[in-house]
């Protein structure tokens, strides 16, 4: 059985080919194998699709509950030179108020 890449949208490894086609059961991207391999050599991109790298400021998209204390971190929170990791949470950065903490690029958008 061969190897297929994991969905570029959500990372599921679930994804199968389908005329062509990878697909993902998951979220139901579709996107040629050609592509995949571009899409992840890109990197970590921000909610808005731009690639971010390391050193880079972003602004928070949503209020994002603190798991584990009552705190919040607003909307518009902007977040100073961060450093990109691997894995789900896939920002590594620190916050005036708040203190280290780790991040989904899905959440934030590039300054």
């Amino acid at each position: 059985m061969s190897e297929l890449p994991p969905c570029p949208q959500c990372g599921s490894t679930l994804t199968y080919e389908d005329s062509g086609l990878l697909v993902c059961p998951e979220c139901a991207h579709e996107w040629t194998p050609g592509t995949a391999a571009e899409e992840a050599a890109s990197g970590v991109v921000d909610a808005n699709g731009n690639a971010l790298s390391d050193g880079d400021t972003v602004t928070v998209i949503k209020d994002l509950k603190i798991k584990g204390s009552s705190q919040v971190v607003k909307v518009g929170t902007k977040v100073k030179n961060i450093r990109l990791t691997g894995g789900d949470h896939d920002i590594d950065c620190r916050i005036d108020g708040v203190g280290a903490m780790k991040l989904k690029s899905q959440f934030v958008k590039k300054s």
